[in-house]
């Protein structure tokens, strides 16, 4: 069974290297602080959860279409050749399930998006024009803090 909000919290290494949008009603919505891929990550607000079948079947449900929310935005935001959507969590065991925006010729085309390059981490001047971009295409209210 998932736990309860209250304690969840956004595994370290996520909030490291992500900027958090807001959240849906299962997930937080963070960008991943890399310029070169539009690139959303869903976090289910539940602790203790690696993989997507650990989740109440409800859970389960919601994050699909949370998925599919935040894919079919991208999809139109950034004119996508390619949604590429996995929960790998081969490095952070937190379930979080990465969207990526892919253009055919981009930094990483066709191959994915790991291991690829160097990830470039947004300019100051971009990352808050970028968030509130995605925000509004999501229509997410700023986190609280």
């Amino acid at each position: 069974m998932s736990a309860p909000h209250e304690a969840f919290e956004v595994h370290p290494r996520l909030a490291a290297d992500c900027a958090e949008l807001g959240a849906l009603v299962l997930c937080r919505v963070l960008l991943m602080n890399d310029a070169r891929f539009p690139w959303l990550i869903l976090v289910p607000q539940r602790a203790g959860i690696s993989e997507i079948h650990q989740l109440v079947d409800a859970d389960q449900l919601r994050l699909i279409r949370e998925s599919s929310r935040v894919a079919r935005a991208m999809t139109e935001l950034f004119h996508a050749d390619k949604m590429n959507v996995a929960a790998l969590g081969n490095v952070v065991p937190q379930l979080h399930v990465h969207h990526v925006a892919r253009r055919v010729g981009d930094a990483a085309w066709p191959g994915p998006v790991w291991g690829a390059g160097t990830p470039e981490p947004y300019a100051e001047s971009a990352l808050a024009p970028r968030i509130e971009l995605c925000r509004a295409a999501l229509g997410l209210a700023q986190p609280k803090r």
